[in-house]
């Protein structure tokens, strides 16, 4: 009989042999609600409690009934109470999970709970109305809560042997977390979970796939802290990892990464960003290329949408001063002395359109470029004169970042 039709009793039938035989595969499918499964109109029970219990012990029976009550309550679109019935679900599987000892065969359900647990929570975070009681946001965070439960079981199985600790959960759930904190703004919340992967013996034998993931992540928060150097590095690992069929991540990948090379000095080839559909960043890759500040202002303002909604715009700023240290590098070789005059300077930004711009503010942008090391030398203000050194006045970008 097809698992779409099967009658309750059948199907309590196959989960409690898939326990038995600890068949984790079929199990995970039994407890998915992406299994056809799901939308079985006889599994579906608003107080399945009294019959699972027929069929298992304690805590198990909560976690299936909180399953087929979540069934239930998918089919009358309650979206709300199928987040609950997954709450309750996680929290039985957590009871059962921690009473098995030296166990790790459960892992592949505990995924499967959790995920579906953060699905439910993204869609009641959606539908929530404006200026109802809770504000959006608040049923993520508290999801977070739930797959933290899980996560200290895997982090603190510090006694099993290696091939069944529960250790193996921790990469997933970090991400799942990640996720979560990403979306609610609360991206601080990552820190100790960096460091709980960080610190783990294991942290390089994960999966592939956990580590792409999890580098993604720990370069965007490592890119707003402005530690672009780390940005780079977990960003290509996670770049060079990613499966070449997934466009969509590899894309995704890129939005973050481009701006940290940039910020680095390295400027991407114009078919990468073809390859990719990411062609937002042309002109601010040429505008910081050959040192058109009025290009890069006008590329930020037609895709200003897109950077915000990414998260990059502020990133992107920051190549303004870049972009500078080019043009002026341009007026230092066109002039060809260490003693170039501000107004040398002032005339390049007008001569691109620039008009806003005096001689105070031309002073002011050269400074900062000093203090932050993209030129090496100093402003005579009697003399109206930037003095840059005789050897690499204008350091590579890198060295300055």
């Amino acid at each position: 009989m097809a698992m779409a039709y099967i009658p309750l009793n059948s199907y309590l039938q196959e989960v409690s042999g898939a326990l038995g035989r600890c068949d984790v595969d079929l199990l995970s499918r039994l407890l998915s609600f992406e299994d056809p499964h799901a939308t079985n109109p006889k599994l579906q029970r608003e107080s399945p409690e009294g019959i699972c219990q027929r069929f298992f012990e304690s805590p198990d029976d909560e976690m299936v009934a909180a399953h087929i009550r979540g069934c239930w309550a998918l089919a009358n679109n309650d979206i709300s109470q199928a987040y609950a019935s997954q709450v309750t679900a996680i929290q039985a599987f957590v009871k059962s999970f921690q009473a098995r000892k030296d166990e790790n065969w459960a892992l592949p359900l505990m995924y499967t709970l959790v995920l579906d647990l953060r699905k439910l929570a993204n869609k009641v975070d959606q539908e929530m109305p404006k200026g109802g009681k809770g504000k959006k946001g608040d049923v993520l965070e508290k999801a977070a809560d739930t797959i933290m439960s899980c996560f200290r079981i895997c982090g603190s199985d510090g006694r099993s042997a290696l091939e069944v600790s529960k250790k193996w959960g921790m990469l997933f759930l970090v991400n799942q977390l990640f996720k979560i904190y990403f979306r609610i703004g609360k991206i601080h919340l990552c820190k100790p979970l960096i460091r709980a992967i960080e610190s783990s013996n294991i942290k390089d034998e994960f999966t592939l796939a956990q580590r792409v993931t999890y580098k993604f992540y720990v370069g965007r928060k490592a890119m707003f802290d402005s530690n672009f150097q780390m940005a780079e590095e977990y960003l290509s690992f996670a770049f060079s990892n990613c499966h070449s069929s997934c466009r969509k991540n590899l894309r995704l990948i890129l939005i973050y990464l481009l701006p940290v090379k940039m910020l680095l000095g390295h400027m991407p080839p114009f078919d990468l960003l073809q390859m990719h559909n990411l062609m937002q960043f042309a002109d601010i890759v040429k505008a910081v290329r050959t040192g058109q500040v009025q290009l890069l202002n006008e590329a930020l303002l037609k895709h200003e949408t897109f950077f915000i909604h990414t998260g990059v715009y502020l990133i992107l700023e920051k190549l303004r001063a870049i972009t500078f240290r080019t043009l002026f590098k341009r007026v230092s070789y066109i002039l060809g002395t260490h003693q170039i005059p501000l107004q040398a300077f002032l005339s390049a930004l007008q001569a691109q359109g620039i008009e806003d711009v005096d001689m105070d503010e031309t002073e002011c942008i050269v400074a900062g470029l000093i203090y932050a090391g993209n030129i090496r030398g100093y402003i005579s203000h009697q003399h109206k004169k930037v003095v840059v050194s005789k050897v690499n006045a204008f350091p590579a970008v890198a060295t300055a970042s």
